[in-house]
């Protein structure tokens, strides 16, 4: 069996030590995958540490830059399995730059609060990391 494939995303959140909101990007593709929910990120490539790839996909993928606070490990030496062939290392984030847009496979963006977590469908393996991430936030009403 081949190697997992490492994947980064960002918990895009609105304060890094009490977050209220988290950033959560609807998928186009593939088609598997289309409409589901998601954090927002992608492959490693060859050459770049993870915090680099964060950096690029970010960028790539809403147009921002980020602030990244605290990894939240996961319980596969640290990552969170997705699926038998992908994990993922996530982060905190906040935006410092930038007003996040779609422009590339996302076709919507939503800030979602506490509450409204399980609003959206998650894709699997986001659904462990989105029951981790709610302790974390304050209470909005």
């Amino acid at each position: 069996m081949a190697a997992p494939i490492l994947v980064v995303a960002a918990a895009l959140v609105d304060d890094l030590d009490r977050p209220a909101r988290l950033l959560a990007a609807r998928r186009t593709r593939p088609a598997a995958l289309s409409g589901r929910w998601e954090f927002p990120g992608g492959k490693v490539d060859h050459g770049e540490t993870p915090v680099q790839a964060l950096h690029r996909e970010l960028r790539e993928e809403l147009g921002v830059t980020a602030e990244l606070g605290r990894e939240v490990p996961g319980p596969d030496d640290g990552a969170w399995p997705l699926t038998d062939r992908y994990r993922m290392r996530l982060w905190l984030g906040r935006i410092t730059e930038g007003h996040p847009e779609p422009l590339e496979d996302h076709d919507e963006l939503r800030w979602l609060a506490t509450a409204e977590l399980g609003d959206v469908d998650w894709l699997e393996g986001d659904l462990p990391i989105v029951a981790a991430l709610r302790g974390l936030f304050r209470e909005t009403g």
